[in-house]
């Protein structure tokens, strides 16, 4: 069961071209119902495996989300991706907790006791704990920072990077990057041809992460010194730019995801 919202309109991007060009493949391989997330209950014990895909940002339906992550728990539902995740399917506040523990991170606090953590900038980032689509976040200077309510919030550095790059694995395999050379317009994506610092840069979260299957991409900036700050590890529903990519990384990503579904299944 390939669980999807193919009306729910993202910024930029089309989620159900995305999702009915995959699905078309994967039905070669695969007997294959599409849902959508607020009415997959009744048919969950019915599939030998959930792929948890382009549902749009669960923090619109949080009930719903939070029951079916309980399902898949207690019921020992198999997922793709696992929900064993530490990142967005949990909320953000793995970005705290990767600030605290050293990571290259955008580095991100919760309370304005903190402040002296965050560098000195001109302005400063907010953005909901459970947020997502950059739904909720605001600029503001410190002396509004200072006047704002910001509980349940995150409060970051506002970064001037070069451009914005993402790292797309299946399992523990970077299968390829993305980046927009235009830092405004975040979803006009092009091929990245990363580094072997660039990798071990993205396998560190990763690593970290500690999904044994499932899709995740390791989204990135680049600063003005060179370096890679994570912006966001998406271990939930990681919209691929699949239809953006040139043909034969598309099929070797495809090939390698009928693949880990299939020794999944085995």
């Amino acid at each position: 069961m390939y669980l999807t919202d193919l009306y729910y309109e993202a910024k930029g991007r089309d989620y159900f071209e995305e999702d009915l060009y995959i699905t078309e493949r994967l039905k070669d391989s695969f007997d294959l119902v599409l849902c959508n997330p607020k009415n997959s209950e009744s048919f969950e014990r019915d599939v030998d495996l959930v792929i948890f895909r382009n549902t749009g940002p669960v923090s619109e339906f949080p009930d719903v989300y939070d029951s079916f992550v309980k399902r898949v728990k207690s019921n020992n539902i198999m997922t793709f991706n696992e929900f064993t995740g530490k990142a967005d399917m949990c909320g953000k506040q793995y970005l705290l907790d990767l600030t605290l523990e050293g990571f290259p991170v955008i580095l991100t606090i919760d309370s304005i006791e903190n402040f002296d953590l965050l560098p000195e900038s001109d302005k400063y980032v907010i953005k909901p704990k459970d947020g997502a689509d950059s739904i909720g976040l605001e600029f503001l200077t410190k002396q509004e920072l200072f006047g704002q309510e910001l509980d349940n919030m995150l409060i970051q550095p506002a970064i001037d990077f070069e451009y914005e790059v993402s790292f797309y694995f299946i399992n523990d395999t970077l299968e390829y990057a993305m980046y927009a050379p235009d830092k405004t317009k975040r979803w006009e994506l092009r091929k990245y041809d990363f580094t072997k610092k660039d990798e071990e840069f993205a396998r560190r979260f990763i690593e970290w992460n500690d999904i044994e299957n499932g899709i995740q991409r390791v989204d990135a900036c680049r600063t003005q010194d060179g370096e890679l700050l994570l912006v966001e590890l998406e271990d939930l529903n990681p919209y691929l730019s699949i239809l953006e990519l040139d043909c034969e990384t598309r099929e070797r990503f495809l090939k390698d995801f009928i693949s880990a579904l299939t020794n999944l299944l085995e």
